[in-house]
């Protein structure tokens, strides 16, 4: 069977699925979840994302939500295929994980408020709280100081090996220079690192839209 992909093609989550898929070289059916016309909040859809949030995925009656969690099940199922993105190696794995956890708390938590606050806030006709905005441009800006100096030393996140902890970063960190912030440019190991990133081939099969494979 054919994996499915449930999602919105636009989503920064969906298409955070999508590179990993595009990485490990998974066929997959993509099915557009319309979020304009609330599809994500009714009863057949809550029934397997109980959240009303895009995406899921249907791995042959396996279903699976939370875009991180869907990124792992991937990697470690394909294992043998494509780019290795999870480390076994114990001491590896640790230091991705640090790497995932670092994505989630200290660039995930103020880019993503900040792009919805910039943008997102816009394509739903309400007005961009400038202040917000600011305050979680400038936590961000502190945290990637440091991802600076983290990066002087490797040339990932978790070490010298790419991993899903940097693809992680994509989705929002794409949309920051839209929202007018210059964050992922302005120091040379943060844009080194993000420009090895962007110009993958898997974020650029997705980064417009997510469309099938399969």
């Amino acid at each position: 069977m054919v994996l499915k992909l449930y999602g919105f093609n636009l989503s920064t989550c969906t298409r955070r699925v999508g590179v990993v898929l595009h990485e490990k070289n998974v066929p997959f059916e993509f099915y557009e979840v319309d979020l304009y016309k609330g599809e994500h909040k009714s009863p057949a859809y809550l029934e397997k994302q109980p959240f009303g949030q895009v995406p899921y995925i249907d791995d042959d009656g396996f279903i699976l939500y939370e875009s991180r969690a869907i990124c792992r099940y991937i990697a470690t199922k394909y294992a043998s295929q494509g780019t290795s993105l999870v480390p076994t190696e114990p001491k590896a794995n640790a230091l991705f994980e640090q790497a995932a956890s670092i994505e989630l708390s200290n660039f995930d938590a103020f880019a993503a408020p900040a792009v919805y606050e910039k943008l997102f806030k816009v394509y739903q006709g309400l007005t961009t709280d400038e202040a917000v905005l600011q305050k979680y441009l400038t936590s961000l800006d502190q945290r990637l100081e440091v991802y600076d100096k983290i990066l002087s030393k490797q040339k990932y996140l978790g070490g010298d090996e790419i991993t899903l902890a940097d693809l992680f970063h994509l989705p929002y960190g794409t949309m920051l220079a839209p929202a007018g912030s210059d964050l992922m440019t302005n120091r040379p190991n943060v844009k080194r690192w993000f420009d090895s990133l962007v110009n993958r081939p898997s974020w650029q099969a997705v980064k417009d839209s997510v469309k099938a494979t399969a």
